[in-house]
């Protein structure tokens, strides 16, 4: 459920046109949650990795705003159109190694940890889970940031290697819809990345971006709801289900 404050016009099939920052409430069954740039900063880290990786593997390219979301696989092949599949794979080991090597600086984001500790109550009252994690890390990568957090594991957790395309294909919330056992718009999505808004969109979820490493601008044809961070969301069990809304201050 969208509550109609979220939206100026919708499209014939009924989703909202333009997201905005006003009040909105989404009642879903479980939230699928992007880890770098929703929950956790890692930004620093992962220029420093890319430009130097990028630079060592004889590019000129930069890391941008449109690498956020998508698994480095997918990156490497668009800065490196000529190289073989084999290239690419020597490629994202060269970049991985180092991001796994540089995990400094990496900070947890405004409202995650009251967030995660409401799913966590969440999941409690309801005997099930209610969130996850769908990221474009790989498992190692994954486990190496979130070790800095101290956050808690989500049962369902979702990877890069376990799916044969990631994002912005819808594969990666597919699967974590499936691992939560819900469908379509009992899922919400949070993302702060065209990608990633784009995959949780067509894998048929409700979608709240965040503006943490994306224009606003460019988030709001695809997002159904805008916040700045997640510390601006809180959500609460009602009826069985989650009902997701702006956090009163």
């Amino acid at each position: 459920m969208i509550d109609s404050s979220t939206v100026t016009s919708a499209d014939s099939a009924g989703r909202p046109a333009a997201a905005s920052q006003d009040a909105f409430s989404f009642t879903v069954d479980a939230l699928l949650i992007d880890m770098d740039g929703t929950l956790v900063d890692s930004t620093p880290a992962v220029v420093r990795a890319w430009n130097q990786g990028l630079a060592e593997l004889g590019s000129d390219r930069t890391f941008t705003h449109d690498f956020h979301g998508v698994p480095a696989r997918q990156s490497l092949r668009r800065v490196f159109p000529e190289r073989s599949e084999e290239e690419i794979d020597a490629a994202f080991e060269h970049i991985e190694a180092r991001e796994l090597a540089d995990v400094d600086g990496i900070e947890i984001l405004p409202g995650t940890e009251r967030l995660l500790a409401e799913l966590d109550e969440i999941e409690r009252e309801l005997g099930r889970p209610v969130w996850t994690i769908v990221t474009s890390c790989t498992r190692r990568l994954f486990e190496t940031r979130w070790a800095t957090t101290g956050l808690p594991h989500p049962d369902g957790l979702v990877t890069a290697d376990q799916v044969e395309r990631g994002k912005p294909d819808p594969a990666p919330y597919l699967l974590g819809m499936r691992r939560l056992g819900v469908a379509g718009e009992q899922a919400l999505v949070l993302e702060d990345s065209l990608g990633g808004l784009a995959s949780g969109r067509d894998a048929g979820a409700l979608t709240l971006a965040v503006t943490t490493t994306t224009p606003r601008e460019s988030l709001a044809p695809v997002a159904d709801a805008i916040v700045g961070t997640l510390d601006d969301v809180t959500v609460r069990a009602v009826d069985g289900r989650l009902e997701v809304t702006r956090r009163a201050r």
